[in-house]
């Protein structure tokens, strides 16, 4: 096993259309005003950007964004992730009859130094503070979907 390796899954169930949601997510410039953890956000182009990342645990993580995939139609968005973790990052979006499902995968594996060197004893906190940073961006989206 690579303990440096993650796979994440989250489901946000969201009371908006899925167009609303599609726009908001795809301003990724925009993250710093709904998702906490997400701290700061720099463009470096129209597909690409650097995201500064905090969550419950004193570290920040450096993270360039590129995008891989884009589709409005088919609720896609895909991105290749380096910085201080490698991997992809994909929202799905599905229609509901209350809103929009939105799922979140990322695969990604660990370049930071010092999250390397506590890749076994921290993996379970890790995890844990991924949960919270992801519940706390369902929760600002919610809140930022309904204030449109």
């Amino acid at each position: 096993m690579d303990w440096n390796h993650y796979r994440f899954r989250s489901l946000w169930p969201l009371p908006a259309p899925p167009g609303e949601v599609y726009r908001a997510l795809e301003r990724v410039e925009d993250y710093p005003g709904w998702w906490p953890q997400v701290r700061e956000v720099t463009r470096l182009d129209d597909t690409g950007a650097v995201l500064r990342i905090r969550s419950l645990l004193p570290y920040d993580l450096t993270i360039t964004l590129r995008e891989a995939a884009r589709s409005p139609g088919a609720g896609v968005l895909e991105a290749v992730l380096g910085g201080d973790m490698d991997g992809r990052a994909r929202w799905t979006l599905t229609p509901r009859p209350e809103g929009t499902l939105v799922r979140y995968d990322q695969e990604v594996d660990l370049r930071k130094p010092l999250l390397r060197r506590l890749a076994v004893p921290g993996r379970a906190l890790f995890r844990a503070n991924h949960a919270l940073m992801m519940r706390s961006g369902r929760r600002g989206l919610t809140a930022q979907l309904a204030a449109v």
